[in-house]
């Protein structure tokens, strides 16, 4: 009986095809919208958290902070990450980082990069990784001498493809390097910078040759994730306090992010908002919703006389109300599959706009269908049913 109910609503709805059509065009944008935005919304919260990534797993990162107008921050200095490193328990890599804006020139070629003064701790702390070549050696750290880590946007602008950079001499801005390895590439750092396009050198050698100074940048800290991250944050800010001699009540002169915590907290707003963004699109699909009621309701009018023969020769109530309630579901699965598609090309070409991962989700693109088609089954009982309840004799009347 299903099977020729089926038929029966697919015979219906070809008939008028483009009535049919534009019942749907609710339930196409809703679906579309609300798997769109789902499939965005994933794509950026994964590109956020590649980026935050890119500070390291489990790290926390100090950098100094304005606290007023009339003082500046107090610089970090090597004897702080010797600090940390030997009083925080819990740590396992603690690294300071320097760096400047330079050209790097190499064969004729030149590109704005950036220098960055780094040992192997920082490395490990931010869980750098080593396409060619290898790291700095104990001893080039502490002479600060004159080798270099390229990163690889720069291998990419000013080396010949397909030639291994190791053993070449790089020159930034004024000071000469042999190139002993390629890091792996990183994501895009905060401010739009490509992490990929820098240098690293020894610390030393860059606080001697570029900045002038012993003064460090930042600071980072990778700990074991067996430990509390906010013990280890807090007895992070006690020992800088005490360090720079703050007394209580004055404010840190410092600031300290935590990535694990970075992370958990993107991606939960994100999340929310795009939760958000996709309950108010999915308001189209009530739309649609309502207007295959509306249509419901005027095929119910139309074909009165024919319910009414229907009925007359013997129909059961529940045939006939079954008969529209499989139109109206047929028409909402078409609209959901129409919109599934549609989505599906609109969220990869948006995503490539913006720069942002596709990301393909199964479960939200079923879970889409299946509400298309309860939409026929909520907003087409009521027509069915109105159907169904109809007087032969009444029916045979209309006209």
């Amino acid at each position: 009986m299903f099977g020729a109910t089926l038929l029966l609503a697919m015979r219906q709805i070809r008939r008028h095809l483009l009535r049919s059509s534009l019942t749907t065009i609710g339930i196409i944008i809703g679906v579309a919208a609300v798997i769109t935005m789902v499939t965005l919304g994933k794509g950026l919260t994964a590109q956020i958290q590649k980026q935050i990534a890119s500070l390291g797993s489990d790290v926390l990162i100090a950098f100094p902070q304005e606290t007023d107008q009339n003082r500046q921050p107090r610089p970090f200095k090597q004897d702080d990450v010797i600090a940390v490193r030997q009083q925080l328990a819990g740590v396992r890599s603690v690294a300071g980082e320097v760096n400047q804006n330079v050209q790097a020139f190499h064969n004729g070629q030149n590109w704005s990069s950036k220098v960055e003064g780094v040992s192997d701790a920082f490395m490990d702390a931010r869980g750098i990784g080593m396409d060619q070549g290898r790291r700095f050696t104990p001893a080039e750290e502490e002479a600060g001498a004159n080798v270099c880590i390229i990163g690889p946007k720069v291998l990419q602008e000013i080396f010949v493809a397909g030639i291994s950079p190791l053993g070449e001499q790089v020159r930034l801005n004024d000071v000469s390097c042999t190139v002993i390895g390629v890091f792996a590439s990183r994501a895009q750092g905060g401010n739009n910078q490509d992490d990929d396009n820098s240098v690293f050198m020894p610390l030393k050698n860059v606080q001697r040759r570029f900045t002038g100074a012993d003064t460090i940048g930042y600071i980072v800290i990778s700990y074991d994730p067996a430990y509390s991250s906010a013990t280890i944050q807090q007895s992070l800010i006690d020992l800088l306090r005490e360090r720079h001699h703050l007394q209580s009540g004055q404010p840190n002169d410092f600031n300290i992010i935590d990535s694990a915590a970075l992370n958990d907290t993107v991606s939960s707003v994100v999340a929310r908002l795009t939760m958000a963004v996709a309950a108010i699109a999915g308001i189209s699909l009530l739309v649609g919703g309502v207007g295959i009621m509306n249509i419901m309701l005027v095929s119910v009018t139309e074909r009165t006389r024919e319910i009414g023969i229907r009925l007359a020769i013997g129909a059961l109530a529940r045939e006939v109300r079954l008969q529209f309630l499989t139109e109206a579901v047929v028409l909402c699965c078409f609209g959901g599959l129409i919109g599934i598609f549609l989505a599906l090309g609109i969220s990869f070409g948006l995503a490539k706009a913006i720069d942002v991962p596709f990301i393909f989700d199964p479960f939200v693109n079923a879970l889409s269908f299946v509400f298309s088609a309860m939409m026929g089954i909520i907003f087409g009982y009521y027509p069915a049913r109105r159907a169904s309840r109809l007087d032969p004799i009444e029916a045979l009347r209309h006209e």
